[in-house]
């Protein structure tokens, strides 16, 4: 086992332990004046991480430009609303609706992929981008089934062994024993994703997804069917996408707006796996706990520490850390780009060719 393994299971164990330990939340608040329940950042994190290691399926393994990420993103969020809201008659529980939600999205990728993984390149991104909007469209258009810019909630909350409820709700909090297992249901995905994407990347169908991301030419000469196995990477990563949506509207206990999931949120996921690594699956885990957790746990307590020194003066924007976030988002990129172009934890591939380049 080396360094870096040893060091992914000591961050796995300290997210474990956490949320019963108080420490860290008390000390941010002793500072900035701000309760942090850095808890349930952390939902959402580990759930962008399974956007990231989704999206890495296809663009780090397999060499597909997908810019429409967020399309199956809302379609496992909406089908979890679909089957769980109380309006309508299927009233699953949230387990069901996990097994589904990755189906749905699933299907969506074949559908969309089958016509269009001919294309490559800059003429496939465009079509994943357009398929991207026309979801969003249908999502806002179809009201009487996603009922519009309100989306559907609220979404129930998983069920739970009464003895399990009993040992995680310590808190006087109601929805404490909620947040925990939305903690422990996303972190736990997270890794058995990355075991089950670790498998995947070492057999056959793993080697053929880089041979072809390498050359598709000579992959197809030593006998890899390009189109079936760009296909597979597709509809895989899309299902992906689509159970990570379905932990966020659990999360949220709504699908949210459709306007929501925007081409914003597919270039965020980007970004992750370009900070991380492309084709690292440590790459794009850290890769979103960086990003995600800048946005959503440093910029915010940055922003109240500032208007904290500065006497509580909300006005200015300049003491506002969220305002900066695009600028630092873009140099971040570039400065990555310059100095460390296979990312902050590159695969052993790349970090291998990257290494033999400098000689």
């Amino acid at each position: 086992m080396d360094r870096r393994t040893k060091l992914a299971l000591v961050a796995l164990a300290a997210l474990a332990v956490y949320p019963f330990v108080p420490a860290l939340d008390l000390a941010v608040q002793a500072v900035t004046g701000e309760a942090l329940r850095l808890d349930r950042q952390l939902v959402n994190i580990a759930i962008f991480a399974i956007l990231a290691l989704a999206l890495n399926l296809q663009v780090g393994y397999a060499g597909l430009l997908q810019l429409g990420i967020a399309a199956f993103f809302a379609i496992g969020a909406y089908t979890t609303g679909i089957l769980t809201v109380g309006k309508y008659p299927f009233q699953l529980e949230l387990w069901g609706a996990l097994a589904l939600a990755p189906v749905t999205a699933g299907l969506a990728g074949l559908a969309l992929g089958a016509p269009t993984l001919r294309l490559r390149g800059d003429y496939l991104a465009i079509v994943t981008l357009g398929f991207a909007e026309v979801v969003r469209v249908l999502l806002i258009n179809l009201e009487g089934i996603t009922d519009g810019p309100r989306g559907l909630n609220p979404i129930p909350e998983p069920w739970l062994p009464a003895a399990l409820r009993s040992v995680i709700d310590t808190s006087a909090d109601a929805s404490r024993a909620r947040f925990l297992a939305m903690y422990f249901l996303a972190l736990g995905s997270v890794a058995a994703l990355f075991v089950g994407f670790r498998t995947l990347e070492r057999s056959k169908l793993g080697r053929a997804f880089v041979a072809l991301r390498e050359d598709e030419l000579a992959s197809a000469c030593m006998g890899v069917n390009p189109t079936r196995t760009k296909l597979i990477a597709f509809a895989l990563g899309a299902a992906m996408a689509g159970y990570a949506g379905a932990l966020y509207a659990c999360n949220l206990t709504t699908t949210a707006e459709p306007n929501t999931y925007d081409f914003n949120y597919s270039i965020m996921v980007l970004c992750c796996i370009i900070i991380g690594g492309l084709g690292s699956l440590r790459g794009a885990t850290l890769g979103a706990a960086v990003l995600l957790g800048f946005d959503n746990v440093v910029s915010p307590l940055l922003t109240k520490l500032l208007q904290r020194l500065a006497s509580g003066d909300s006005n200015n924007v300049l003491l506002s850390f969220s305002n900066w976030r695009w600028l630092i988002f873009g140099t971040a990129l570039v400065l990555m780009m310059r100095f460390r172009p296979g990312g902050l934890w590159p695969s052993e591939r790349v970090a291998a060719e990257l290494e033999e380049g400098h000689r």
